[in-house]
């Protein structure tokens, strides 16, 4: 359980008007609190959807969004580390969030992998060569990192991805 840090402009765009307009950046103010609350719910609601149409499912998979602060939170229980952790990069890697505060626990316990953000210049090889030492494992980048992912080649800057375990 913890906080993983996003690139808030990079990302999947899902969050409409109203979502956008629960950050005061975009002109909240705090003297509407059941509009930004409203507006928090929605986001929300976006996030979990965007969770279930990559087919990611955890029992009782819940998320909170606090557009003050351009947090996810995620609250289940995943079948295994790797979903758990792709709920967590699904949810990080739409724009306007800026953290994910991890509340799920796991059926089963395995290895965390690590996290990693995409910089410009980097493909999965170069990932690859990095982690593993060897350029030609980006495959298993590629695979512990789908349904995010469609393509390796299609990966862009400000991205995190999972890296596993050797």
């Amino acid at each position: 359980m913890s906080i993983i840090s996003f690139f808030k402009d990079a990302g999947e765009k899902l969050f409409g008007q109203k979502a956008q307009a629960a950050t005061p950046a975009a002109g909240a103010t705090e003297s509407d609190p059941a509009a930004i609350a409203a507006a928090n719910r929605e986001a929300a609601t976006a996030i979990e959807k965007y969770i279930a149409s990559l087919g990611l499912t955890a029992t009782g998979l819940t998320v909170t969004y606090d557009g003050a602060r351009a947090t996810a939170t995620v609250f289940g229980i995943a079948k295994d580390q790797a979903t758990k952790e792709k709920i967590i990069l699904a949810a990080g890697n739409i724009h306007s969030i800026a953290a994910v505060d991890d509340k799920m626990t796991v059926d089963q316990s395995q290895p965390e992998s690590q996290f990693y953000t995409i910089v410009k210049g980097d493909t999965l090889s170069k990932v690859a060569k990095q982690f593993y030492g060897d350029a030609n494992q980006y495959q298993k980048i590629f695979e512990a990192n789908k349904p995010m992912l469609t393509h390796p080649d299609k990966i862009y800057p400000g991205q995190n991805l999972r890296i596993p375990p050797k």
